[in-house]
C-alpha cells in the first residue's frame, strides 16, 4: 500500500467493545509520521465503550445494526467509498464480514488478533492457550481473508506465559503488546 506524499490515508476503524486499540490508533494517528488518519469510527453497538473515543477526538462514528447483513454491508460500503476511506482496521469487530464485502477491500482491510496465527484463531485464545500449557503467547495483524483469521500475517509479537497467569492477566498482557504491534504494522504495510 503505498502512501501519497505528504498525505495520510484516511482510514476507518471497526469496533464494538471497549476500544483500546482504537484509542491508541487515534493516538498514532496524531504522530507526524503516520501514514493514517482516523477518519471514521463504525461500530456494530451503541454499547461499545470505544465510541467515546471518537467522541473525545470528533471522529465521526456511525453505528450499524446488523439484522440484516448485506443491507447492512451496502450500507457501508456505501459510507466507506463516500468518505474516500482507503484503510480499514478491525479492532475487536464482533461480526464475521461476507466473501462479497471482503472482496471490495481486498488487501485494505487489517485485522488484530490476540493469539500467534494461525493457532488460536477465533474466540477464548487466552483460554485455550492456557489449557495447552503454552509457553508463549502474543498477537497477529493480518489481512483478512474470507476464512476466519486466515489473511496473510502483516507482523506477530510474542510474550511469555508464566505459571501464575490467568485469562485475565494473559489478556492484559497481550493487549499491552498488541498497542505496540498494530502501529507498527501499519507502518510496515506503507513501507
Amino acid at each position: 500500500m503505498k502512501k501519497l506524499t505528504g498525505f495520510k490515508t484516511k482510514t476507518a476503524v471497526f469496533i464494538s467493545g471497549a476500544g483500546t486499540n482504537l484509542k491508541n490508533l487515534i493516538r498514532f494517528s496524531y504522530n507526524n509520521n503516520s501514514p493514517i488518519s482516523i477518519d471514521l469510527v463504525i461500530s456494530d453497538t451503541k454499547k461499545a465503550k470505544g465510541l467515546m473515543y471518537a467522541k473525545n477526538n470528533n471522529i465521526e462514528e456511525i453505528i450499524i445494526n446488523f439484522n440484516n447483513q448485506n443491507k447492512s454491508e451496502k450500507k457501508i460500503i456505501n459510507i466507506l467509498h463516500k468518505r474516500e476511506i482507503k484503510l480499514v482496521c478491525l479492532a475487536g469487530f464482533m461480526k464475521i464480514l461476507s466473501k462479497k464485502f471482503l472482496k471490495k477491500f481486498k488487501g485494505k482491510m487489517i485485522n488484530i488478533h490476540p493469539s500467534l496465527l494461525p493457532k488460536y484463531k477465533g474466540l477464548n485464545t487466552h483460554k485455550r492457550a492456557l489449557e495447552n500449557n503454552e509457553k508463549f503467547s502474543g498477537c497477529t495483524v493480518h489481512y483478512v481473508a474470507s476464512k476466519l483469521d486466515s489473511g496473510k500475517i502483516i507482523m506477530q509479537k510474542k510474550t511469555n506465559i508464566s505459571k501464575n497467569d490467568n485469562v485475565k492477566s494473559l489478556k492484559k498482557k497481550v493487549l499491552k503488546i498488541e498497542h505496540k504491534l498494530y502501529p507498527e504494522a501499519i507502518r510496515k504495510i506503507f513501507a
